[in-house]
């Protein structure tokens, strides 16, 4: 049971310059990369910091304690999912994208046959959809305990045609043009925000901004506008807590430039195509933190308000590079899930942490700092302690990331336990182990030579995935599962010869 009152947990991990349960701004952005951004998240400044223009997350990252070693899910939908939820994806099982009702995106593999994963997504309890995963959500806790709770932007929770489509069916009172796509038709309200103009389907048409039609303003500051409008709302006629997730749809694809900005980089040698259009599409999402920030200091509502910022995957792969990562978007590797995470708590010190943290960790979290006297056990674990005192140590802890998908990127199992991240590669049955103390960027795989290792964490990962009842994809001809680390070590073991 979730209990109104703050719990001497909560107690401990807010400021006493914090009176009574903390607004909530969770800033999420979409697809950008660990290093789009220049705030520096690695242990030294990169180009792409040097060329990506954020001023407003530089000011947040001076009050601020930063996480280098965050994570989210490799891919959009099953990020959101945990977030929501605080399961890791092998548990919830949303490991693709969702969009229409009973299709799944993926491709065909000559060997291999997807399981029956829940692609209609996340659905409210007692929905009855098939193939999905219902639960009780974030939101709704936090409504319980008395917050009103704002959704903008991207949701991509459940499919069309399913209740999971619609925020305000999974915790949210607000819903400002959240729907089941997870990316826009267009950036421009002169297109109404509609991939008809491209001759797209209209099922990417962004829903519920009409007003903004026909009118020359990009879809991020749009959005912006509407949150706005919803704070205000929340802190001078509701007097209320509030829970902002600001979700952007920015800086997916399409790539269209945000023109209050592109003329700083179109034509210029750093900025080569794409680039310089995505760089504009950052300055954007950045002013809208910056507008938000504005915002909260003037309602007088700054020193109550807990900003947590971090993107929901990687960089796509026609992206630059996101250096010195190796991968991107979906992939197994850090350049897919390692994710840009910053948390403001209004009368603590900013700092650095080192400890691995991943998106299912947000739950507990803003539970906590919420009041809740009950948290549901799931498999986040609350950081709250670690932004009081990121300098702190913790037990090395594994986390966990599962993709028996095909889409785009071949499918696979990881677990990160300390420095070292072992991967397991569901097409072959083979695996990678990287340091990443020491190899930050996966070149040198040490599988081979560190065989304990491999053992060690092929039987973590393993234990992880039977808990869970993780779906693995199944072997077209013998119609068996792709066999889990373990067994796959062991079976490897027995076929060498004596």
């Amino acid at each position: 049971m979730i209990i109104r009152l703050l719990s001497s947990l909560a107690v401990l991990s807010l400021p006493t310059a914090i009176a009574g349960p903390p607004n909530l701004l969770f800033f999420l952005v979409d697809d950008m990369g660990w290093q789009e951004t220049s705030v520096a998240f690695g242990p030294e400044e990169t180009r792409l910091n040097r060329d990506y223009h954020t001023p407003n997350m530089e000011k947040l990252a001076e009050r601020s304690v930063l996480f280098t070693d965050a994570y989210a899910c490799a891919i959009c939908s099953p990020t959101r999912v945990s977030l929501m939820t605080g399961q890791n994806a092998a548990r919830h099982k949303v490991t693709c994208w969702t969009l229409r009702k009973n299709v799944s995106p993926e491709r065909n593999h000559p060997h291999l046959a997807s399981a029956r994963w829940p692609l209609n997504g996340l659905q409210p309890p007692g929905s009855g959809i098939d193939r999905s995963t219902e639960a009780r959500t974030l939101p709704d806790h936090l409504r319980e305990l008395g917050y009103t709770t704002i959704h903008a932007g991207k949701a991509h929770f459940g499919a069309k045609d399913t209740p999971g489509a619609d925020p305000r069916n999974l915790g949210f009172d607000v819903n400002i043009a959240g729907s089941y796509m997870g990316g826009p038709g267009s950036y421009h309200g002169d297109k109404s925000f509609s991939a008809v103009w491209r001759k797209g389907s209209p099922i990417w048409d962004v829903p519920g901004l009409e007003k903004y039609h026909g009118r020359k303003i990009n879809l991020t500051e749009a959005i912006t506008r509407e949150a706005i409008a919803a704070v205000e709302k929340a802190v001078t006629e509701d007097r209320k807590p509030f829970y902002l997730y600001m979700s952007h749809y920015a800086v997916h694809a399409p790539w269209e430039p945000d023109r209050r900005f592109i003329d700083r980089y179109k034509g210029k040698k750093d900025y080569p195509g794409q680039k310089a259009v995505l760089a504009s599409m950052l300055e954007s999402m950045d002013r809208s933190l910056g507008d938000l920030l504005e915002t909260l200091e003037r309602l007088g509502v700054a020193d109550e308000t807990i900003v947590v910022f971090m993107s929901d995957n990687g960089a796509p792969k026609n992206c630059p590079r996101n250096l010195p990562l190796r991968g991107h978007k979906i992939s197994g590797y850090e350049g897919g899930a390692r994710v840009p995470l910053m948390v403001h708590l209004p009368g603590t010190s900013p700092g650095r942490c080192h400890v691995p943290v991943i998106i299912e960790d947000i739950f507990p979290t803003f539970l906590e700092w919420a009041g809740a006297d009950e948290i549901p056990r799931n498999d986040g674990v609350s950081f709250a302690d670690l932004v009081r005192a990121p300098q702190e140590s913790r037990q090395a802890r594994p986390l966990f990331w599962h993709y028996p998908n095909f889409y785009d990127q071949p499918p696979f199992s990881s677990v990160r336990l300390g420095p070292l991240k072992l991967i397991y590669w569901h097409v072959g049955q083979r695996f990678e182990l990287f340091d990443l103390a020491a190899d930050i960027g996966e070149t040198t795989n040490l599988a081979d030579q560190r065989s304990d290792d491999v053992t060690r964490l092929a039987d973590l990962l393993s234990r992880h995935l039977r808990e869970t009842g993780a779906l693995m994809p199944h072997i077209k001809a013998s119609g068996e599962p792709v066999p889990l680390p373990d067994e796959a070590l062991l079976a490897a073991a027995s076929s060498k010869p004596e």
